[in-house]
């Protein structure tokens, strides 16, 4: 079942796409045009969206309605004005909608992403003493030698041994950086190497 924001956005719609097609002379004036129950079909909704779509067009004086005579196109210029005069408000409203859906999907993948560094940090927790791998974190700071370079260009896992899993910045964690990932300062990266992994890894990234 529709709820009430569906259904006023979608007359809203309607009737801006009839006022379009009353400008672009797909309806002419004075033209009769097709019925509620054909326009309903044209555009898959009810009689009662479309009822409500061609009342605000009608309100604009840019249609009349009659039982008998139907549905009458009055003014171009009034279907002019209603678009003008909607136009901005429905694009907005998509946008705005469009983005609320699309933070609400991050948010989902960000959650999914964060459970699974979870376990997986979980599982490295509980078999780390019989794992021959060390899994570490290390602050990227300002003095770091490797600081705005790509792991590729740097050779990372070829001069320390370690393979990068993840890194922190601020609040988010991202998951298989890849070859592409920038050092940059205040992340944490999180790597996994043998022995001495912690020690070669610092070094290198450091000089020291």
């Amino acid at each position: 079942m529709r709820n009430s924001t569906y259904e006023k956005s979608i007359y809203q719609k309607i009737a801006l796409d009839i006022a379009n097609k009353i400008v672009k002379g797909e309806f002419k004036l004075e033209e009769k045009i097709s019925g509620r129950s054909t326009l309903a079909s044209m555009y898959n909704v009810s009689p009662e969206t479309v009822r409500r779509a061609l009342a605000l067009l009608k309100d604009q004086g840019v249609v009349s309605i009659s039982k008998g005579s139907g549905i009458e196109i009055l003014s171009i210029s009034a279907a002019e004005k209603y678009i003008e005069k909607n136009k901005s408000t429905e694009y907005i409203s998509t946008v705005k909608d469009e983005i609320i859906a699309l933070m609400d999907e991050k948010k989902e993948i960000d959650d999914k992403i964060e459970d699974k560094f979870n376990q997986f940090m979980d599982m490295i927790d509980r078999f780390k003493n019989i794992s021959p791998f060390t899994l570490i974190e290390i602050e990227i700071k300002e003095n770091c030698k490797s600081l705005g370079k790509r792991v590729k260009d740097i050779m990372f896992w070829q001069n320390t041994g370690a393979t990068m899993l993840a890194y922190r910045r601020e609040n988010q964690i991202f998951i298989s950086p890849g070859p592409e990932y920038v050092f940059t300062s205040g992340d944490v990266i999180v790597v996994i190497g043998n022995k001495d992994v912690y020690e070669r890894t610092s070094r290198f990234l450091y000089n020291m």
